[in-house]
């Protein structure tokens, strides 16, 4: 099957239905005039006791403004429409609707699907509203990152699909990737017919607009936006690599201004994505738990900390030290961002108060700390790239003074991390953090000032390569050296693909990550790697 289509064809898949796919040459034959009609399938997201936003995209024939209805009911025949909505849509928000369905009943499965102006239908998708009181005495999610198409397929979306137990998925972050075809994979890593377009970087609009259709032309990402609602924020690939409010390292200033990439990057996420635009939200999931949605990337987190130049002073350690007890913990560095930590706190303090027995955070990076074990420098294999060896040995130094060797992630916020964690604390909140961005599987015993603070569940990527595409040393050995490095590590996996499940229960939480078989080819085969669970109450892992 090959999903290497032109940008002309790209709106046409919805149309079709997934089959076409696999008929040769269907991305050299059609054309930009056939491009019409319901062209992406629908997803749903933003998830309530009784509302959804429920999405498409319809592209009229004269390509103007139309107005687009949805309907949503019990059953897939449609027999009883109980709610609906209406939105006008058009080109100056790329053809994408978002419609909000209210009147609904708490954990209730719906079908819903949209009307077009000649009576044509949308595919019917599926979703699910959220439990309500004590109705429910499990809550069980699917936690996704990392989706890098070239890489692989994405089998994980289609293993979460087929399970059949799952309530909703969770993306925490890089649903695509910025870079441009050849770079991240280099071409002797992609899988072939899995170039997503444009064949640029996405730096305009109207790239990224075309990044997304690329990407959500895929067959197993429809079939999960179809099956379930989503919860989704995003991380730095929606943008650009490494970003920041003011920046990214993967943004050049012969790109143009990164405000007005950055702009256009929001832009187009709020128009493809089943999401509010909501900057960050809190879902309760009845008296189970409240999820809490983070923005940690684009509004307010200030620049990483870079240790390289340290590396280049007359002496070294000196200067980690330095670094260590002075600029690493200025408490103005921030991921968050003052009104949203503070919007945080409140939230989980209601969410305590009212009585709900989990606070539930997602951060689009790790908050465990991670450090480098001496034992990395023979990971390498005989023969190392600079880049790699630089970097494992700059994080064996950095460790040698306690400092971890990833400063994108919450190691680069210690102050922020400190606060955070002090507040999980003072609210005696059962705190349970999920993350992804590392590519790896990996759990955590959160603690501060010595005292527990809750637990860590980081999942690995859908296709992004972990360790194993940088090492040639035994995972298990990986994963040992790595754990004896970092005390609050207890588990972790660096060479395999997958997703999470997290299972929401009033006395635990429990966490299963599914490792994939492959992701060169289209397959469902999958195992459960690890378990985990904290029960309530203990704030550290069982």
């Amino acid at each position: 099957m090959s999903l290497l289509i032109d940008r002309r064809s790209l709106l046409m898949t919805g149309t079709l239905g997934i089959g076409a796919f696999a008929i040769p040459g269907f991305a050299q034959t059609l054309s930009i005039a056939d491009a019409r009609g319901f062209t992406h399938s629908v997803a749903s997201g933003e998830p309530a006791a009784d509302s959804m936003l429920l999405w498409t995209r319809y592209v009229p024939a004269n390509g103007g403004a139309v107005e687009l209805k949805a309907e949503i009911a019990e059953t897939p025949d449609f027999a009883r429409v109980i709610s609906g909505g209406a939105q006008i849509t058009g080109p100056w928000r790329d053809h994408t609707a978002k419609i909000t369905v209210e009147g609904l009943r708490p954990g209730r499965i719906y079908h819903y699907r949209f009307v077009a102006p000649d009576g044509s239908f949308s595919p019917v998708g599926m979703t699910k509203t959220l439990p309500e009181g004590d109705m429910a005495r499990r809550f069980r999610a699917a936690i996704f990152s990392c989706s890098n198409m070239p890489f692989g397929y994405f089998n994980a979306y289609a293993h979460a699909v087929e399970r059949g137990d799952i309530d909703c998925a969770v993306h925490l972050g890089d649903y695509f990737y910025e870079y441009a075809t050849g770079n991240y994979p280099a071409p002797a890593d992609a899988v072939a017919g899995r170039n997503p377009l444009p064949a640029n970087e996405t730096i305009s609009l109207a790239d990224y607009r075309i990044r997304y259709a690329s990407y959500r032309a895929d067959p197993d990402l429809q079939r999960l936006h179809a099956a379930m609602p989503m919860i989704a924020q995003w991380d730095d690939h929606e943008s650009a690599n490494d970003s920041w409010e003011g920046g990214a390292q993967n943004h050049q200033p012969d790109e143009g201004p990164w405000l007005s990439r950055r702009a256009a990057a929001i832009q187009a996420y709020r128009e493809w994505m089943p999401v509010s635009d909501e900057p960050w939200k809190a879902y309760d999931i009845g008296d189970l738990a409240t999820l809490f949605r983070t923005e940690t990337r684009l509004l307010a987190r200030t620049e990483q900390p870079d240790i390289a130049p340290l590396f280049k002073q007359a002496d070294p350690v000196a200067a980690l030290k330095a670094f260590r007890d002075g600029p690493w913990m200025d408490p103005g560095a921030t991921m968050l961002g003052t009104q949203q930590e503070d919007w945080l706190f409140h939230a989980m303090k209601a969410s305590v108060k009212a009585g709900r027995r989990w606070q539930v955070v997602g951060f689009g990076t790790i908050m465990g700390q991670t450090y480098m074990p001496p034992a990395a420098e023979n990971w390498l294999g005989s023969a190392p790239s600079a880049r790699a060896k630089g970097y494992v040995e700059a994080g064996i130094a950095a460790a040698k003074v306690g400092l971890p060797f990833n400063y994108d992630n919450w190691g680069g916020y210690p102050a922020a991390r400190a606060r955070f964690l002090r507040a999980a604390q003072a609210l005696d909140s059962d705190l349970v953090v999920i993350s992804g961005d590392s590519h790896n599987a990996w759990t955590y015993d959160l603690g501060q000032d010595g005292k527990a603070a809750g637990v860590e569940f980081a999942g690995q990527s859908v296709t992004s390569p972990g360790y194993e595409h940088s090492t040639s040393a035994d995972p298990k050995t990986v994963a040992a050296g790595m754990i004896a490095a970092s005390p609050e590590l207890k588990w972790c996996d660096t060479s395999h693909r997958g997703y999470m499940v997290t299972t929401i229960e009033p006395d635990r939480v429990s966490n299963d990550w599914v490792l994939l078989d492959t992701i060169r080819q289209r397959s469902l085969a999958a195992r459960v790697g690890h378990s985990a669970r904290v029960d309530r109450g203990r704030h550290v892992l069982a």
